[in-house]
């Protein structure tokens, strides 16, 4: 069983691409996936110029050890 992690990843994005950004929760088994699996749902459409700040703020999410085994997701996204 691989460990997984719920991520909280709050990502900025300046005006006037968007006036706040969003927030992704996303279980993952590491940082990599959790770009690709954000990155992958948004088709390369959402602010994709700035996907190296998204990285960086994967790096600094929140994430939270998860005792069962679950498939890698995103589970929820809001984005403005």
């Amino acid at each position: 069983m691989t460990i997984k992690f719920l991520y909280i990843i709050s990502h900025y994005i300046p005006f006037p691409c968007s006036e706040y950004g969003g927030i992704w929760n996303v279980v993952a088994k590491n940082d990599d996936e959790c770009f690709d699996l954000i990155t992958a749902e948004d088709d390369g459409n959402f602010y994709e110029q700035h996907y190296s700040r998204l990285k960086e703020n994967i790096l600094r999410a929140h994430r939270f050890a998860l005792a069962n085994d679950q498939t890698s997701r995103v589970i929820e996204s809001f984005t403005t």
